[in-house]
């Protein structure tokens, strides 16, 4: 495999066929990255989220396979030469009919399409990160979860499978109304044990992220913005003295609750309702919820600092700088921030980057001198 020591992440070219508004688009990328030019509508977002997509296998906003598939057509394609620690070359196709998805890793056929999760490792950054902290805790699960399991194959094996028990776990609670009281207890508890066991792996790695960003997520958010947030993993089941067998207390948690899950029909505690706290310093110095008491500004600021310490953490753990994706980022922030937002990307070793912007005039100081390609109707063209 390529991308050696701590080389960083690169992406070399890229075809892409049929996806969202981008009919056919193929080209080879700078080493240093490109810049995107082009008015709202025009594909900007569509041609960065299908770079994305290599890295997750779905969609960053979260819409479904078929939907990114250009109208008219049976399905989309796309192929990448990359500089990677895990791969060369990544393949990736999807069939309208059937809704079947296919991957190749260096020409092979993937028959685990996580074995190609994270296989180019992608740090995003857009306005809409904002809703990291204005929206609800199921976009910061989200953070987590993306971040976590595209640098550790272990975290993501568990959150599949965590998934997969409660998808399960909650089927039994639906059908409780038609069974006796005995065998909707014993099909809801049977799926109690590999909810605790891959939930406390979800929970553990997660609990220690945090841990080990807190320090420097207080030291970005006052860089940026001079705020003085914090962050903390919120879990419903708590650990008496910070010290236990999280496996043991979630098993304990799931026999608790089970009567009113069976009530409710629902699994209402667990990893997959827990939250990543984030916090601002009240005029008496007590945190608040960022979410409730911040300002507009204030909420971007650890917004950003949630993205800059998703691309350390990339780059801690997989040898190198990620690809950095940047969708407008600067176009709802003030001078000051945008500068000092420069200085820290700078400051972090920034790999190959890919901005897009509506006018070449949104560029702001600082930024390296980018290849220019402009973007009209999905249609790329050279400047």
């Amino acid at each position: 495999m390529s991308g050696a020591g701590t080389a960083a992440a690169r992406l070399d070219a890229l075809a892409i066929r049929d996806f969202r508004n981008l009919e056919h688009v193929e080209l080879e990328l700078p080493a240093s990255g490109m810049l995107l030019v082009g008015e709202n509508g025009q594909g900007k977002t569509n041609f960065l989220e299908a770079i994305y997509y290599l890295q997750l296998l779905r969609s960053m906003r979260g819409a479904r396979d078929q939907d990114l598939v250009r109208f008219g057509a049976p399905g989309f394609h796309l192929r990448a030469r990359v500089a990677s620690d895990r791969v060369n070359e990544i393949g990736i196709g999807f069939e309208r009919a059937g809704k079947r998805k296919r991957v190749r890793l260096d020409g092979v056929v993937s028959d685990r399409l996580a074995d190609a999760v994270g296989a180019l490792p992608v740090a995003m950054f857009s306005p809409s990160d904002v809703e990291l902290v204005a929206g609800g805790p199921a976009l910061r699960r989200r953070f987590l979860d993306i971040m976590l399991a595209v640098t550790s194959r272990g975290y993501l094996r568990a959150l599949q499978r965590y998934r997969a028990a409660l998808v399960r776990r909650n089927a039994a609670l639906r059908d409780a109304a038609r069974q006796s009281a005995s065998r909707a207890d014993a099909r809801v508890g049977v799926w109690e044990e590999p909810l605790a066991e891959h939930g406390a792996t979800l929970w553990a790695e997660r609990d220690a992220w945090v841990e080990s960003a807190t320090d420097r997520f207080a030291e970005l958010a006052r860089a940026i913005g001079g705020d003085t947030l914090a962050i903390r993993y919120a879990s419903a089941a708590p650990m008496a003295g910070g010290d236990g067998d999280r496996r043991a207390i979630l098993v304990q948690l799931f026999e608790q609750q089970r009567s009113a899950d069976l009530r409710f029909g629902l699994t209402r505690s667990g990893p997959h309702r827990d939250d990543l706290l984030i916090t601002i310093a009240g005029t008496d110095g007590a945190p608040r919820d960022l979410r409730v008491f911040g300002s507009a500004g204030q909420q971007r600021t650890g917004a950003i600092a949630l993205r800059l310490l998703e691309a350390a953490t990339l780059h801690d753990r997989r040898s190198g700088p990620p690809l950095v994706l940047l969708d407008d980022p600067f176009a709802e922030l003030d001078v000051p921030r945008t500068r000092r937002i420069v200085d820290l990307l700078s400051e972090s070793g920034l790999g190959q980057t890919i901005l897009a912007v509506p006018r070449g005039s949104d560029i702001p100081g600082g930024m390296p001198r980018l290849q220019r390609f402009r973007i009209t109707a999905g249609v790329l063209h050279g400047e």
